[in-house]
């Protein structure tokens, strides 16, 4: 078996012969079957009811859900999944979004066939369904009106399938109450269907031979550049330079999420708008829809922290916090209490955990001042959402003021993921958002002024290497679920019945639910401590919910009390540990801790019936401040990568010698940035020593071709198996065009418009590799017969070529572990193995590079060993570039 990977991705042996499998390297063949078969399945029940005069029931109805759940719902969200790694901005957002409507309606089918079976369909009692689902259909027609739109300006296959699916989720929707309007959505679902399978038949051909078989794919109904035809270019320029800045702090490996994220906004607001405005007296489907659709808002949140874009990877979490709590609570006031009545307003008015949502929004605000205006709207609009939704305004007032807050932030959202998509689609900004208010230099400014103020410093000392940055990116997040979930358990009092039912969701969602999420995003982070805290306070959280809030629901007796209180017990004994893990952090977190142990002795007081309100009161007061100002400062601090607001010193210090001072690197650190530091490297390479050096990519190690020993030493230094090959780096594409290896000028082409980047060809070995300056290391690199060639885009590494000649290179990471994105996590890891690391700080990217096989490029094909820096889809665009001008040259 062959490899030439080391990263997360790698096909091996026969399989890197036919990287073209269907299912992954055209996941919208699933989407696009996912979405076909359902409508197809929901056409027969139209047009079997319109023949019939009956309408599906009971059983007919479950089954119907069950299928919709499983192929609309699940198998169109793993095309999205899927998607969303291949780089594809609209086929990830269109399948995760409409992931989420099968899976909705395929629950409302069920829930009905329940209520059938169980002869409650004309019980007083029982939801208005029909009248619930009709709400989720009319959010999602404006979903697909957008995504049909700007999938015109992508081919001219998917604008008729979604075009399909909004004219079919209109007449679903007056299908309601009109049988006729079903037998119209019958038809326009038979259009699905066969435009549906036209394009999935066209993908998979495409997947399969490389290239475009049936027309639809790779032309468009309309050129996207024409929507931005009219917008000035000062105003273009301005919008291109602040998204150059965001972008510098993005991972291009993955689909932009932010339309997604905005659709998700747009479709729990809607819904929300339809219940506050009385259309539906009972909030259980609205409750299951806003979930699902929430669900699809986590996902935008979780791909904007894989591209590390910690504004909106926060903002997306904070929304599905928001509509959840949301949306559980009106289900809790409409199916579980009956109604909002006096004794529902009064419960409601002793929480505060709205009051947390309200200044987390002023801080998105606040923070959005330095981008552009429409983000800076939104988020204004959702603090009056914040406002709109205090438990303190009286009912009457709360429900017409929250409604018209969410069709007015559903109309705003419903625009933003328009321009979002035709942007992302683009690539480039065609349609700006508008101006910023203030420059990104001068916020930072105003921040660190406050920070000068409260501890005297004197400079913004930057944040650390990408290791340090990705282990914060959930920090703000964090604080934010913490705050909210100890704000929302402050009770004034012991909560009577109505109190507890509402508080459920306001302390579950934010402290468990939300948490559990941050503890996954940990996992990725690399932090010394991984997801321990949020998982250990994600335990405690549930445990408060379900003794302090659904204790009177369920029960809970004395007896069972005992095994509570063994249970604060352990709580105690591991947030002991916790606290000596905050230690070593920083003086907030380890404040945080210490409340955090004040809490649960205040829980285990609570099952032994000595608790005194007022102390507990005190404790969740302070841990939502302390919460607030965290999740303030980390948010800042690494939005800005300046240490901006402090977050105190550790209290011990780690990782220090005897006198005080750091200890010592175990290798030789030269700087990239002086002559000097090269050539100390170089030297060591040169003596037949192994080295950490940056490319354009990760950090790789390297060895010299003239020392095939050292070649050797890279295996057992990350312990990398001897199968897998180590490829060859050269410095530019004329070293190689001088010893003038036999390739086709197709290959020729090819190189040159891919070299220098981050893309690696594996191409045929010969003699020519010898006069290249391989020599005594032919047998040691690549294989047998071929060998992976890598010319970096990375000036320093240049130049140390320049010095070294041809070096033997594979990623610097012990294998199987993640990438190393700085110097940093090179000499941690492996640098007592090492002879020297070349330290050059962040690398440019935070994937290693892709690899392509070029032995079969004069037969017209590519494949791929392994996705790397650039998506294969660019790739591949490049190579049918490449194929058509040496088409056009030949041909003239």
């Amino acid at each position: 078996m062959i490899c030439y990977a080391s990263g997360p991705v790698c096909v091996c042996g026969r399989m890197s012969e036919g990287f073209a499998s269907v299912f992954y390297s055209e996941p919208s063949v699933l989407g696009l079957l996912a979405n076909v078969i359902s409508a197809f399945y929901v056409a027969l029940q139209n047009f079997t009811g319109a023949v019939t005069g009956q309408a599906a029931t009971g059983v007919e109805n479950t089954i119907a859900g069950v299928h919709l759940i499983l192929i609309g719902g699940v198998v169109q969200l793993l095309a999205g999944l899927l998607t969303f790694r291949k780089y594809d901005h609209l086929a990830g957002t269109t399948f995760l979004a409409f992931s989420a409507l099968w899976g909705s309606y395929g629950t409302t089918r069920i829930i009905t066939g329940a209520y059938e079976l169980l002869s409650l369909g004309a019980s007083t009692a029982a939801p208005q369904i029909s009248k619930a689902a009709v709400a989720g259909l009319v959010a999602y027609t404006g979903v697909a009106f957008v995504v049909s739109f700007c999938s015109a300006t992508a081919n001219y296959v998917m604008p008729f399938v979604f075009g399909a699916i909004t004219v079919t989720l209109v007449f679903e929707a007056v299908g309601q109450f009109a049988t006729w309007a079903l037998v119209v959505a019958g038809v326009a679902q038979l259009v699905i269907v066969l435009f549906g399978l036209y394009g999935a038949t066209a993908l998979l051909l495409k997947g399969i031979y490389q290239r475009h078989v049936l027309p639809g794919f790779g032309n468009a109904l309309f050129d996207v550049l024409l929507l931005g035809a009219r917008i000035k270019p000062s105003q273009r320029r301005q919008a291109s330079r602040g998204e150059e800045e965001e972008e510098k702090k993005k991972n291009s490996k993955y689909a932009e999420p932010m339309a997604l994220g905005n659709m998700s906004d747009v479709v729990s607001a809607v819904i929300l708008a339809f219940y506050c405005f009385n259309y539906t007296p009972s909030f259980l489907v609205g409750a299951l829809w806003v979930s699902l659709n929430a669900t699809a808002q986590l996902l935008a949140s979780y791909y904007a922290y894989l591209r590390n874009d910690v504004f909106h990877g926060t903002k997306f979490a904070l929304h599905y916090t928001y509509w959840l709590v949301q949306a559980w609570e009106a289900f809790v006031v409409s199916v579980l209490l009956g109604s909002e009545g006096e004794g529902v307003g009064q419960a409601r008015a002793g929480m505060l955990g709205g009051w947390f949502f309200l200044v987390a929004a002023l801080l998105l605000c606040l923070l959005s001042l330095s981008r552009d205006k429409t983000e800076l709207f939104q988020n204004s609009l959702f603090a009056l959402l914040a406002v709109s939704t205090l438990p303190q305004i009286p009912r009457g007032s709360r429900s017409l003021f929250f409604g018209v807050a969410c069709s007015l932030y559903a109309l705003l959202c419903l625009y933003v993921s328009f321009i979002s998509l035709v942007n992302s689609i683009a690539e480039k900004v065609l349609l700006p958002l508008g101006v910023r208010l203030v420059s990104t230099p001068r916020l930072q400014a105003a921040l660190f002024r406050l920070k000068r103020h409260l501890c005297h410093a004197q400079d913004m000392p930057p944040l650390g290497g990408p290791s340090e940055h990705r282990a914060q990116l959930p920090d703000a997040l964090f604080f934010l679920c913490n705050g909210l979930a100890a704000l929302s358990a402050l009770q004034p009092s012991l909560p009577d019945l109505q109190r507890s039912y509402l508080s459920v969701p306001w302390v579950l969602i934010p402290g468990t639910l939300v948490q559990l999420y941050v503890s996954r995003l940990q996992v990725r982070g690399g932090r010394r401590f991984g997801p321990t805290l949020p998982f250990s306070y994600a335990a405690v959280w549930a445990v408060w919910t379900w003794l302090r809030f659904a204790g009177p629901l369920l029960g809970i007796s004395n007896p069972s009390l005992h095994g509570f209180s063994v249970g604060a017990v352990a709580f105690l004994v591991i947030n002991a540990f916790i606290i000596i893990m905050a230690a070593y952090s920083n003086l907030v977190l380890l404040t945080l801790a210490v409340l955090m142990e004040g809490l649960i002795v205040c829980f285990l007081l609570f099952t032994l019936h000595t608790l005194p309100l007022p102390l507990e009161g005190v404790f969740l007061a302070l841990f939502s401040v302390v919460c607030m100002y965290g999740a303030t400062a980390s948010f800042a601090n690494y939005l800005f990568e300046r240490k901006l607001l402090p977050m105190g010193p550790p209290l011990i210090q780690a990782g220090k010698s005897n006198k005080g001072e750091p200890a010592p690197p175990p290798c030789p650190t030269p700087g990239s940035r002086k002559t000097s530091g090269l050539q100390s490297i170089a030297g060591i390479l040169e003596s037949g020593g192994v080295c950490g050096i940056p490319s354009d990519t990760v950090y790789t190690l390297a060895a010299s071709c003239k020392h095939p020993a050292a070649i050797e030493r890279i295996y057992n230094i990350k312990d990398r198996p001897l199968e897998k090959p180590i490829c060859l780096t050269i410095g530019n594409l004329k070293q190689l065009e001088a010893v003038a290896p036999p390739f086709s000028p197709l290959l020729w082409e090819f190189m040159r418009n891919i070299y220098p980047g981050g893309i690696g060809c594996i191409v045929r070995k010969g003699e020519w590799l010898k006069k290249l300056g391989v020599g005594l290391a032919y047998d040691y690199v690549g294989t047998k017969d071929s060998i992976m060639i890598r010319i970096s885009d990375l000036t320093v590494t240049t130049h140390l070529l320049d010095m070294t000649g041809p070096l033997a290179i594979t990623s610097a990471n012990p294998s199987g572990q993640p990438d190393s994105t700085h110097h940093d996590m090179v000499v941690t890891r492996l640098g007592d193995k090492l002879d020297g690391v070349l330290c050059d700080g962040d690398s440019t990217e935070l994937v290693s590079s892709t690899v392509v096989i070029c032995t079969k490029i004069d037969e017209g094909k590519l494949s791929f060993l392994r996705e790397g820096a650039v998506p294969a889809a660019k790739v591949l665009q490049i190579f049918e570039k490449v194929k058509s001008k040496m088409d056009f040259s030949e041909a003239a």
